[in-house]
Formats: structure tokens, C-alpha cells, sequence
């Protein structure tokens, strides 16, 4: 299978000190279907919009 996504290390912190997204690591093949499961509050958003280029990651690529 063609990987189409993969993510290194990922973490992305606000101000504040607040931290969104931390070190997470994933990768998604073609044909493969995936969902972003967690309470509010926990990053997926953050995430998704990081993967989309409308933020920009800390660190992680």
C-alpha cells in the first residue's frame, strides 16, 4: 500500500504554556479510514488543523 499521510513526533504548545498536541506519531495508508477519537479539549482540532497547513507545528513533522 501507498502511505498518503505520515506523521513524526508531533506536538504543538500555546501560550500559557498550554500543551495541544504531544508527540504523536501515526501514519495512514491508501484505502486505509481513520478517525480522531478523544474528549474535549484534547487536541484533535489542533491536529486536523495541522495537517490541513492551518497551524504550525512546534515540533514534529
Amino acid at each position: 500500500m501507498t502511505r498518503i499521510l505520515q506523521l513524526n513526533n508531533l506536538s504543538k504548545v500555546f501560550s500559557g504554556n498550554v500543551t495541544a498536541v504531544n508527540d504523536v506519531s501515526m501514519s495512514v495508508e491508501e484505502g486505509e479510514f481513520i478517525t480522531l477519537l478523544g474528549p474535549s479539549g484534547c487536541g484533535k482540532t489542533t491536529m486536523l488543523r495541522m495537517i490541513g497547513g492551518f497551524e504550525y507545528p512546534d515540533s514534529g513533522a
